[in-house]
C-alpha cells in the first residue's frame, strides 16, 4: 500500500490535465502505453503489486473529464495516451466506461473483481515528457515515431 501511495505521489497515475496547462500550472507527467488487446472502452482498475486484488478503482462519476468519457487517446504505433490515471498494475473490466458511468453507486470490490477480464494487459508503458498542451497527440506521435527519447519505461 505504501508503494501505491508513493507511485501516486510521484505521478505514475496522473493523467494530463489541460486546465492546469491553461492556468499556467505545471502539468503532471503523462503516461502512454500499449495493451495486448484493445481495451479502449473498458474501465481500468489498479491491482496490488502481486495482482491478487484491486487496490484502486473509480467512482462511476469519475470516468469523465471535461464532460467526456476518460477513454484513452489513440496514438502512433498502437500506443494510447492515458486519460484516467492508470499504472503498471492496471487491469481491465468487462464493463465499458459508458456502462459504468450509468451506475448509481460504486460497486463492491467483490463485484469489480468478478468483472476483471485481464490482470496483465500491458505490453509497454512509459512516463513521458509533457507534450505541447495545445497539440499533445501531435507531439507524442512525433516522439513515439522517433524512438521515444526521454520516455521512462514503467514496466522494468
Amino acid at each position: 500500500m505504501k508503494k501505491l501511495l508513493l507511485l501516486a505521489l510521484l505521478g505514475v497515475f496522473a493523467a494530463p490535465d489541460m486546465a492546469n496547462a491553461q492556468a499556467g500550472m505545471a502539468e503532471p507527467p503523462c503516461v502512454v502505453y500499449k495493451t495486448k488487446k484493445n481495451y479502449d472502452r473498458n474501465v481500468a482498475v489498479e491491482l496490488s503489486e502481486d495482482r491478487t486484488h484491486i487496490v484502486s478503482y473509480p467512482h462511476p462519476r469519475d470516468v469523465y473529464t471535461g464532460g467526456t468519457l476518460c477513454t484513452p487517446v489513440r496514438l502512433a504505433r498502437n500506443f494510447r495516451l492515458d486519460r484516467r490515471g492508470i499504472g503498471p498494475h492496471v487491469a481491465f473490466l468487462s464493463v465499458t466506461y459508458e456502462e459504468y458511468s450509468q451506475w448509481q453507486e460504486t460497486p463492491s470490490v467483490e463485484k469489480l473483481e468478478s468483472l476483471i477480464i485481464d490482470r496483465k494487459p500491458l505490453k509497454k508503458m512509459y512516463r513521458c515528457p509533457n507534450p505541447n498542451p495545445e497539440h499533445p497527440e501531435e507531439a507524442l506521435n512525433t516522439a513515439i515515431r522517433k524512438g521515444k527519447k526521454g520516455f521512462e519505461d514503467l514496466l522494468k
